[in-house]
């Protein structure tokens, strides 16, 4: 990505080329349906389910955020104040998200034999999560001594905070797979595949803004971290179906982006005299309607069929 020759292509290419690597992955999906064999599960030796769990998060988690990163040549052109609109848009989407695993600890927390340790377990996950990360943050900010924030450090940490996150998204396809429900595994697949491509400009608006853009293997290594946790999610789903831990990992990645939310603020402020533009606010908008959109709207009409016959 540090090729300038990359950077030398056309705004326009720059713009829609993940999008055409996105559609020939959905194309590769559709057309192969490699998840159409899932009768003979319960046969299947451990080594078998985990390969198979792996393939299946890597191509819902890691490849479309490595996609998403693909954007990243033509944000760090971006004006100044555009890029700021761009990082308030990722702030958007971990709102969303947020949000999203919110709603998802409640209903868990009700379906739970003891609504206390649900309650206990979903603060606990939140308020050490948000405390740790805080610390950890305060005391990196001391130990640079120019006190200058690096959008790489922050890239990680968005990066991070999307991976606890992924664990909830690997636990569903686990239990799916387990279950030898092909149609829900592959849509669960194209769900977060649509989901997660949005997760790779996150992760690098930060980066943008930085001077020189950093070597390869840290697009590589952010994108395995914040989406090679499906793989991890969907090996646990696949033998610990348990109400308690989905709680806590939801609840542990809500207390994360709570955190990343205040560092992208001062990343933003740090830079600008003012967070709450009219554009900011716009684009942060923006990130949230869009992931309502391929969250909610779009897995709702691969349920009624469209894609995946009943």
């Amino acid at each position: 990505m540090t090729d300038r020759s990359i950077y030398d292509l056309p705004r326009w290419l720059l713009a829609i080329g993940p999008l055409l690597v996105l559609g020939a992955i959905f194309g590769a999906l559709y057309l192969t349906s490699p998840f159409g064999d899932l009768g003979s599960v319960d046969e299947a030796s451990t080594a078998d389910m985990l390969w198979m769990l792996t393939i299946i998060g890597a191509i819902a988690g890691i490849i479309p955020v490595l996609v998403g990163m693909l954007w990243f040549p033509f944000i760090r052109d971006l004006d100044p104040r555009y890029l700021h609109a761009f990082m308030a848009l990722a702030a958007g989407v971990l709102v969303f998200i947020a949000v999203e695993m919110t709603e998802e600890v409640f209903e868990y927390s009700a379906d739970a034999e003891s609504t206390v340790l649900a309650a206990t377990l979903a603060v606990v996950g939140v308020g050490g999560t948000f405390l740790v990360m805080y610390a950890a943050s305060e005391w990196r900010q001391r130990k640079m001594a120019d006190q200058q924030k690096s959008g790489l450090e922050i890239a990680y940490l968005v990066a991070l905070a999307l991976g606890l996150h992924s664990l909830g998204e690997g636990l569903g396809i686990g239990v799916a797979y387990v279950a030898g429900d092909a149609s829900l595994v592959m849509l669960l697949v194209l769900a977060f595949v649509m989901h997660n491509v949005m997760e790779g400009p996150t992760i690098v608006a930060a980066v943008a803004r930085d001077r020189a853009a950093p070597p390869l293997y840290h697009f590589v290594a952010m994108g395995t971290i914040a989406g090679g946790t499906v793989i991890l999610g969907g090996w646990v789903g696949s033998f610990a179906q348990s109400t308690l831990l989905a709680i806590l990992f939801y609840a542990i990645a809500i207390g994360a982006i709570l955190q990343v939310l205040i560092e992208v603020a001062e990343l933003i402020r740090f830079d600008a005299e003012a967070v709450f533009t009219r554009v900011n606010a716009a684009t942060f908008s923006f990130g949230f309607v869009l992931m309502f959109f391929l969250e909610d709207v779009l897995t709702e009409v691969l349920l009624e069929g469209w894609l995946i016959p009943a």
